[in-house]
């Protein structure tokens, strides 16, 4: 019970927005959202689930088999005991350890590109202080691309000039009054927009609030009926193709507007490049095989009449095409946004106020127009003097890398060679539930010669650690963060909550401390003679001088600081009426674009340089390996799909399961008909599987799924039971996706190309253990 004379309330933030925190000090209370908005966000109650959890990493652990003999370990990652050790202990064995090996192999062999949504701040960047310090120390193996949009912003530069899914979009302003037409494809915004990669600034939820309020014309393409299509009720067309056939699709949309006239051969000549060798393979007449609404039809599952349908309104209608990122997380899924641009080249609306395409609409609030902001710097960059990475994997490609050291590889047009990786440093991530096919992942993960974990939870990463250190949470440090990717709307404090829980302590300081031990007068390097708060009245003069270019005055730090108050920053009417690629329309020459051409292009020579059969010179319909189209008997796609109630994996452990979880376990939906087929009623444990791995699941059978599609969200930590054959009690979906690079242009995720079995479980009762830390932890 609180004490509410001694009890306070705190402003912080996180991904999902500023809150407000009810503590004493001591003990979180209760959380809640800091600005005024009718949607509340679940994500913003679960603070007190963050820092009193059993599921802490309390003290400094070291692995009995490692512990024992560090030069030759014992044991198995994943199956070892864990031994409680001094904070002094634990980082005198990673400095030896670190040294023996960067001496011996050099600093390629030091992974220190660990990747993830980390918790939110400028200073406390969990990734970006690893990378400080092994700068310090001499470089390091880093990663290039992300699991979100790697396929995407591989291609889109070579389409486009830029990589356009972390880019500002048409304003919603404009939006509301001039597309006529709205197609969220493959985007589920009521879910993804509760999140940003800095805070979010909560604009984006009222955004689609007004569309659905318009009349406009509204229409989601996706195998599932997503929360957003039940926000959006009647009001919203819902149209499900097959998974994975977004291309076939489009094409259809594509054929039936040449065969029509209806494409704009004008803006094509003038704006665009390659369409004419791409129309031979549209028409058939390169194939042999033209793309007709009915050979559209026969791969997508959407009728040829509703294909034919949507080239007529798109063609009609000032259309802007919100494409989302989960089509292009599979195997050829650059094919996926090419063929977005493409289809809205041909509609020839791009740059138009209202028409085009976007693909940041669903993620951080694209669209909210950016302000006149102070902008906070960060920590950003190596630390004076010291050695960036000296070489950067696909991060998708980790454990090919960790499996075939050596081994060439293509990406982007290069030919890359796979370090030699000996010591995992992983810090602000959580690379067991992020990557495709958690088996083969454990297998490729008893390589490296020393795994170093820096968590505040035991998760299935730290379980495969060799030493895992205690990190706080951003609710027991101080920081500092903007709200909005792309509007910058508010500057907010994020005040310490409550002390470090048990022997908790922040990154910056743990790497602080190893800097010393690496060289005399290596703390002082890391640090710069800064504390916490020093780095942040930092970071806060150089917002101001940002500031002052814009007209914007900060009061002084230390009254911020006091005030416990977020500064919103004035709107700009100019930014108000922004549209993406208008320069770029109203003057091609002028305002040439990024690309070799300076146009968009539709048929990129660079690309047929590279000579890819994964990735071909234009938008093609490629069959993928796992897919509707070859399924084994019984077989059904697996989506997996972003939560409601989580970030990924965060908060998989908080009370906020209580609203998603079906029999105990993760929630598998199902349709119908596949349930009926398979005896299995709502509410059912059922077993998920095929060669990679198998899952428990709880059944939630409706129609609002594709049948032959199947959807289990990402993020659940993995719970392997070695005793009942490695079945992951939790139904983490990783166990069953495959992992295989996008192509070899972006070599992004590809998890979203996975088939797999579902039949009712019965075995015996298996205890969920994926929140209880380890027997001595």
């Amino acid at each position: 019970m609180a004490n509410t004379a001694k009890t306070h309330t705190i402003l912080t933030a996180a991904h999902w927005g500023p809150m407000l925190v009810e503590t004493d000090g001591e003990t979180v209370f209760s959380s809640r959202g800091a600005l005024k908005t009718s949607f509340v966000n679940s994500l913003q109650s679960a603070v007190r689930d963050q820092v009193h959890s059993k599921t802490r990493v309390r003290y400094p652990m070291v692995r009995k088999g490692y512990l024992a003999s560090p030069a030759s370990p014992q044991g198995v990652r994943g199956q070892d005991e864990f031994v409680r050790v001094s904070w002094d202990e634990a980082l005198d064995l990673i400095h030896a350890q670190h040294k023996r090996i960067r001496e011996t192999y050099g600093p390629s062999s030091i992974f220190a590109g660990s990747y993830g949504w980390r918790s939110n701040g400028v200073l406390h960047k969990a990734a970006t202080l690893l990378q400080r310090y092994m700068s310090l120390a001499g470089g390091y193996t880093g990663h290039l691309g992300d699991y979100s949009t790697g396929a995407a912003q591989a291609i889109m530069p070579h389409v486009v000039g830029g990589n356009e899914v972390y880019q500002q979009q048409t304003s919603w302003p404009l939006v509301l009054e001039h597309t006529d037409v709205v197609v969220l494809w493959s985007a589920n915004p009521l879910n993804t927009l509760k999140i940003a990669w800095n805070a979010s600034d909560e604009q984006g939820i009222p955004y689609f609030e007004q569309l659905r309020q318009s009349g406009k014309r509204l229409i989601c393409i996706d195998p599932m009926r997503s929360e957003t299509v039940d926000f959006f009720g009647e009001s919203m067309e819902w149209i499900a193709p097959h998974m994975g056939t977004d291309v076939a699709m489009m094409l259809g949309i594509a054929y039936t507007l040449v065969e029509n006239d209806w494409h704009d051969a004008q803006f094509l000549a003038r704006c665009t490049t390659g369409f004419d060798l791409f129309a031979k393979y549209l028409l058939g007449e390169s194939d042999g095989q033209p793309k007709t609404a009915e050979w559209a039809s026969a791969i997508c599952g959407v009728s040829a009449v509703k294909i034919r349908e949507l080239a007529k309104l798109f063609h009609e209608n000032t259309t802007m095409l919100m494409a989302g990122w989960g089509m292009q997380r599979q195997q050829f899924g650059e094919q996926k946004h090419w063929m977005v641009v493409t289809l809205a080249a041909m509609l020839g609306q791009i740059g138009t106020p209202g028409g085009g395409f976007g693909l940041s609409y669903h993620f951080a609030n694209g669209g909210n127009p950016t302000r006149r902001a102070a902008v906070l710097a960060s920590m950003q960059g190596a630390v004076k003097g010291g050695a960036d990475a000296v070489d950067k994997i696909p991060v998708a490609r980790i454990v090919e890398a960790l499996e075939n050291p050596g081994a060439l590889y293509q990406h982007n047009g290069m030919d890359r060679h796979f370090p030699d990786i000996r010591f995992v440093w992983w810090a602000g991530g959580a690379n067991f539930t992020h990557h495709q096919d958690t088996n083969r992942l454990i297998r490729a993960w008893q390589r490296p010669e020393l795994v170093v974990i820096s968590e505040c939870n035991w998760t299935a990463a730290a379980r495969h650690a060799d030493i895992v250190l205690p990190a706080t949470t951003s609710f027991e440090r101080n920081d500092l963060t903007m709200t909005g990717d792309y509007s910058n709307q508010h500057l907010v404090p994020m005040k310490r909550v409550v002390m470090p829980q048990a022997e908790a302590r922040d990154d910056f300081e743990v790497f602080a401390e190893l800097s010393e031990r690496w060289e005399t007068g290596g703390r002082e390097r890391f640090t710069e003679g800064k504390n916490d708060l020093q780095w942040l009245e930092t970071f806060y003069h150089i917002a101001a001088e940002r500031g002052a270019s814009q007209q914007v005055t900060l009061p002084p730090f230390a009254e911020f600081w006091q005030a416990n108050q977020l500064i919103e920053m004035p709107t700009s009417e100019q930014n108000g009426q922004f549209v993406r690629f208008a320069a770029f329309r109203a003057d091609p020459q002028a305002n040439p674009l990024k690309t070799p051409s300076g146009k968009i292009e539709i048929y990129s020579e660079r690309i047929a340089s590279f000579n890819y059969a994964d990735c071909p010179p234009h938008p093609m319909w490629l069959e993928p390996d796992e897919w509707h189209g070859n399924a084994e008997p019984q077989q059904l796609q697996l989506l997996s799909a972003h939560p409601a109630h989580r970030l990924h994996s965060q908060l998989n452990h908080t009370s906020l399961r209580e609203q998603y979880a079906v029999a105990g376990r993760e929630p598998l939906t199902l349709h119908p008909q596949d349930a009926r087929a398979r005896n299995i009623q709502d509410g059912d444990v059922v077993r998920v599987w095929n060669h990679r791995g198998q899952v428990l699941a709880g059944a939630v059978v409706n129609d609002g799924i594709k049948p032959g599609v199947i959807c289990l969200h990402e993020g659940a930590w993995p719970d392997l039971d070695l005793q009942a054959d490695g079945i992951c009690k939790n139904g983490a979906v990783n166990v069953l996706t495959k992992d295989l690079p996008s192509s070899k242009l972006g070599n992004g995720c590809a998890g979203n190309t996975a088939l797999a079995w579902v039949e009712k479980y019965r075995g015996p009762a298996l205890t969920l253990t994926a929140f209880d830390p380890p027997a001595n932890a």
